[in-house]
């Protein structure tokens, strides 16, 4: 009989703050935004609080597709973050490192759309200034172009030739510009969906760019320590400046960016540009390093730009007269006079006195461009920051207000304060995670609590909610135990030392300094609850008891007695202790495990088999079975009555760093390097469950006493909780599952290489524009499900046609007509057409296109067919039918012109579609101008002239707050 299991599946992620992408403020500066893994965690600054999580992990596993789903659906990490414009909208565009981005409403958590364009992470996301636009940019060098009301993807731009670092749209103009680490900045025409200028001249990567709210400058950011700065031409005036030259034809007529010059960066260093980002209300330029600066720079404002042009003039016309006159004393001398004026020149324009005039009257970027502050951070590396909103209320005396993301997990506010040339911390987000690895764990033993240790705290949870409970400082912390009673705590350090907490208090009581030599890699409690075992790298395993101290004026307090050391022979990496309390297992750095009696501490056992040092050991509840992980990557069950290796299997990818037998059973976790944590029935010896998710290298897991759920900690900071359900599985089914998700990887891949083949193919030498998506998983199920409902219609049609011939010939012959049919089972009560469209209206519409692409012809004409017909129901169905329409002609436009079954179809197509869609147009502006009217009609009600309600909606509409 085939043996079921229950499942294992992923329930929550905690300890994560922030993680690679950037923070963002949402409008009203309230709300804080930030990655944690594959989660985006919604932060209230002021208080510090995590407000909510948007997971897709929890939609995935929800479905019930378990694991599987679970980890190549829903474990992509967040790699950027792009708040929508505008104060009434709620949605928030993130960026997956599996090249998907997605759409969320971070107010109801819900992810309302989908988008799949790019084969490798998503580098760069921007809407444009009215959020109907976003595009993204990938390590693959591509940019799509997404429409977010329709839901689908416009087109993608190729010309870049390395991973593109930073996009953003050109307020007022149908243009964006892109950066790459090709060291080219690309200016894109979205009209024509072709490169308009390339602006070079860099000496490496250029590694991100902004353009002011006032749509006027461009700022750009490479390897080096200068930020270049481009006046932006829009169209108007680029048409003006094309009519006047007409005559000279010259290339410089459609220019966009106008080089403007270049300023320094604050503290210049070898660091390259990570970051560089204007403030909303266009004051403030800050410009982050790779390291832990961030320069911020004053824009002037018009007036003060051009009293300091006017002083430059004044400046360069004294210096002139100053070396005429020298050169009228000094006839003699004129040439080494010359040389000298060549070399002096001032430092704001960076050349000689002898410039030609006309460039005097142009503003540079040292002009607009003021050097303020250096901001740092003397924790850790600033990651990434953003600029609050204008719509946060700052204190009196703050110019502006900053949100950092740090390297060691960690968030801070910044308030900056112009006047005095300084910077104070608002509030600072760091309780929620560990600053560094979670290198060890233990969970208590009613399961209520969870403790884990990092390289310089120590912080107990509530394992079911994910909560912090309390945050201590402690040693670099290797191992961690709960004492008897879940009160008090010790802790294993690399320094060698013990250091005792009191949970209630969250306090360090007691440390035992030189308990060990060396690093205290393991602790192993007695059954009898009377103390504990410690190994550690200097080759010894000692035992400790507790003991109470009750000191004068304070209350008890624990402490642990040293009472037997045993020398062995290299490092103890591991030691484990039986449940029955008589045997001892010591895993050593020879590869080797060593079991002891425990009363007597005699050697019993040695155990051979591993190539490599055993790093993790634990013993089952029934005291018979051994299981130990490598470095090997292989794990081993040994049986602890003659010492016999029962089975090796081959368990992990890298290093097996972490083992556990499930209480009471055969069944046991293991974790290791490879970013997984497996399942094992080790009575059968088969691997059941692989449950995938974290980031980073697992350093440790633990599990219930009811085997209920698993804990893990990584190397990415996270805790992962993964529960029992109570969905049954099969091991053949399972693993058939798993060779399933491997072919569907494969397909995938190969898909998207066909795609960017054939989109290079098309590419013009420069750059040009191509299909938005590329073929997935849901397009092709799409496809069949749109081509088996028109072979259903077909059918269902052909048994209608049927049936009447067959009344008409009773009706002539005489005869009783014949039963009427039964209704289609699978349509309902639907009719053909209606059963065609409820099937095409439910695919995604940014999986719409793929779908059609992939149909063959036949099946497209067909499809043809019904859009007539779909196009007398009006609303939605109209807009679809257009829709498609202009996909299926623009598609099959030669084998449509060749096919004469075609003509009465587009003939029918043509004779209804204009009239609906003109229709539906005027629908829409019937609608438009009611609420125009209803608009103008509150505005008289409340006193607000027309004058007042427009001069704010331009502003908001250029994106300026002035």
């Amino acid at each position: 009989m085939v043996k079921a299991y229950l499942r294992y599946e992923f329930s929550a992620a905690f300890g994560v703050i922030t993680s690679a992408a950037n923070p963002t403020y949402d409008a009203s500066g309230k709300l804080l935004f930030t990655s944690s893994l594959e989660s985006i965690s919604v932060w209230n600054p002021k208080q510090g609080s995590l407000v909510k999580q948007l997971s897709p992990v929890v939609a995935s596993t929800s479905t019930g597709t378990g694991a599987s789903a679970a980890g190549s659906g829903g474990m992509a990490e967040v790699t950027v973050l792009c708040c929508a414009p505008g104060g009434s909208s709620t949605t928030i565009a993130a960026g997956y490192s599996d090249g998907s981005v997605r759409l969320w409403d971070y107010l109801s958590g819900d992810c309302t759309v989908t988008f799949r364009g790019h084969k490798t992470a998503v580098s760069c996301l921007r809407f444009n200034a009215g959020g109907s636009l976003l595009v993204s940019g990938g390590r693959d060098t591509d940019l799509v172009v997404w429409d977010v009301v329709g839901e689908t993807g416009l087109y993608r731009l190729r010309g870049h030739k390395d991973q593109v670092t930073d996009v953003v749209f050109l307020p007022a103009q149908s243009k964006l510009v892109s950066s790459s680490k090709d060291g080219l900045v690309k200016v894109w025409d979205l009209d024509t969906q072709h490169c308009c200028q390339t602006l070079g001249g860099y000496k490496a990567e250029v590694w991100s760019l902004d353009v002011n709210p006032g749509g006027t400058r461009l700022v750009t950011g490479a390897t080096d320590d200068e930020i270049r700065v481009f006046a932006i031409r829009n169209s108007g005036a680029a048409e003006a400046m094309e009519t006047e030259g007409a005559t000279g034809g010259t290339d410089q007529d459609h220019t966009v960016l106008v080089p403007m010059g270049s300023v320094r960066r604050l503290a210049a260093s070898h660091e390259r540009v990570a970051m560089l980002r204007f403030s909303s209300d266009g004051e403030w330029l800050g410009v982050q390093g790779a390291g832990k600066g961030l320069a911020l720079f004053r824009v002037r404002d018009e007036d003060e730009a051009t009293r300091k042009l006017k002083r430059r003039r004044s400046r360069r016309k004294e210096k002139a007269a100053k070396k005429a006159a020298e050169k009228a004393k000094k006839a003699a001398a004129a040439a080494a006079t010359k040389k000298v004026a060549e070399e002096e020149g001032d430092d704001d324009e960076g050349q000689d006195g002898e410039r030609p005039e006309g460039e005097d009257d142009t503003l540079k970027a040292s002009d607009e461009l003021e050097a303020a502050q250096l901001v740092t951070s003397k924790v850790a590396k600033i990651r990434a920051f953003c600029f609050a909103p204008p719509a946060a209320k700052l204190p009196p005396g703050v110019a502006c207000r900053l949100a950092l993301s740090l390297s060691n997990n960690c968030i801070e506010v910044l308030n900056i304060n112009s006047e005095t040339n300084s910077y104070d911390t608002a509030s600072r987000i760091d309780l929620a995670g560990h600053r560094s690895d979670v290198r060890a764990l233990a969970l208590s033993s009613d399961d209520m609590s969870l403790l884990t240790a990092s390289s310089a705290a120590l912080k107990m949870w509530n394992p079911r909610t994910g909560s912090c409970l309390s945050t201590m400082e402690s040693g670099y912390g290797l191992s961690v135990l709960f004492a008897p009673g879940n009160k008090f705590a010790v802790v294993g350090t690399k320094e060698g030392s013990l250091e005792v907490f009191d949970l209630g208090a969250a306090a360090r009581v007691h440390v035992e300094e030189g308990a060990h030599g060396g690093a205290v890699w393991s602790l192993t409690p007695l059954p009898n609850k009377a103390g504990f075992f410690s190994g550690a790298a200097d080759k010894t395993v000692k035992l400790w008891h507790w003991s109470v101290v009750a000191e004068e004026g304070k209350a008890k307090s624990l402490r642990v007695r040293h009472v037997k050391t045993v020398s062995v022979a290299d490092d103890v990496l591991s030691v484990r202790l039986s449940p029955d309390g008589k045997l001892l297992a010591v895993a050593l750095l020879d590869a080797t495990v060593k079991v002891y009696f425990a009363d007597s501490m005699k050697f019993f056992l040695s155990l051979y088999g591993h190539k490599l040092p055993v790093l993790c050991m634990d013993i089952s509840s029934d005291s018979t079975l051994l299981l130990t992980g490598s470095s090997d990557k292989n794990i081993k069950v040994w049986g602890l009555d003659f010492g016999d290796c029962h089975k090796s299997l081959f368990a992990h990818g890298d290093a097996v760093m972490s083992v556990a037998w499930v209480p009471g059973t055969h069944y046991a976790f293991s974790a290791g390097k490879d970013r997984l944590l497996k399942y094992w029935d080790l009575d059968r010896f088969e691997l059941l469950l692989e449950l995938p998710g974290h980031q980073g290298e697992l350093w440790c897991c633990g599990i219930s006493q009811f085997g209920d759920f698993v804990v893990t900690g990584s190397h990415d900071r996270s805790i992962r909780r993964w529960e029992r359900s109570s969905e049954p599985f099969f091991v053949e089914e399972e693993r058939e599952r798993r060779l399933e998700s491997l072919f569907e990887a494969d397909m995938e891949n190969t898909a998207a290489d066909k795609d960017t083949a054939a989109g290079a193919t098309s590419d013009a030498a420069a750059a040009a524009a191509a299909v938005a998506g590329h073929r997935t998983l849901e397009a092709v199920s799409a496809a069949d499900a749109i081509i088996d409902a028109l072979e259903a219609a077909a059918l269902e049609l052909e048994r209608l046609r049927t049936a009447d011939r067959e009344r008409a010939e009773a009706a002539a012959a005489g005869r009783p007509p014949p039963r009427p049919l039964p209704p289609n089972a699978l349509m309902g009560s639907l009719v053909p057409s209606a059963y065609v469209f409820k099937v095409v209206s439910s695919v995604r519409a940014s999986e719409l296109e793929q779908a059609i692409m992939m149909m063959p012809f036949a099946d497209a004409l067909r499809l043809l067919g019904y859009l007539s017909q779909w196009l007398q129901g009006g609303g939605t169905a109209v807009e679809l039918s257009v829709r498609l329409a202009v996909l299926l002609v623009r598609l099959h436009q030669g084998q449509l012109a060749a096919t004469a079954a075609a003509r009465p179809v587009l003939l029918a197509l043509q004779r209804r579609l204009r009239g609906a869609a003109q229709g539906l147009k005027d629908v829409v502006g019937f609608n438009l101008a009611a609420m125009s009217y209803l608009a103008r009609r509150a505005r008289e009600n409340e006193g607000v002239t027309e004058a007042d309600a427009v001069v704010p909606a331009k502003r908001q509409l250029l994106g300026t707050g002035r």
